[in-house]
């Protein structure tokens, strides 16, 4: 089995980043390291380090996305755990020989990284992410 890394990052859904500023960082006093538009995910994302980990912001920028549907319905809340795993490809592949449903046939490549996500109804109902830094 291909070698999970770490918790890279547990992301909570949120309307509004801003907003949920007021609690993330303005309370709970965690820094914002930096906040990105992730346009083939239709969001928008603050990271909060934590440690060796992170919390991810995530707010939809776009009505037909996942994360607007999880805030439609639920208000917001934590979205999805988030693994470093060594290949997340290979990973992949073996999840998928076990049975586990995946939500693409292949990773979704972004500058330094690749991930994808595996079903909640293979997790117990937790929305999976697995997450390869390649830098």
């Amino acid at each position: 089995m291909a070698t999970m890394k770490k918790v890279n990052h547990i992301a909570v859904a949120v309307p509004d980043i801003e907003e949920a500023l007021k609690f993330w960082r303005d309370a709970m006093g965690i820094d914002v390291h930096h906040v990105e538009d992730v346009p083939s995910q239709k969001s928008k994302v603050a990271f909060l380090p934590v440690g060796d980990t992170e919390v991810e912001l995530v707010q939809p920028t776009s009505d037909d996305s996942g994360v607007a549907k999880f805030v439609a319905e639920k208000g917001g809340g934590m979205h999805h755990l988030c693994f470093e795993v060594d290949d997340c490809a290979a990973t992949m592949v073996e999840l998928k020989a076990k049975g586990i449903r995946l939500l693409s046939e292949e990773p979704n490549v972004l500058p330094g990284r690749k991930m994808a996500f595996i079903h909640p109804k293979s997790t117990g109902g937790v929305l999976v992410e697995l997450y390869e830094i390649t830098l």
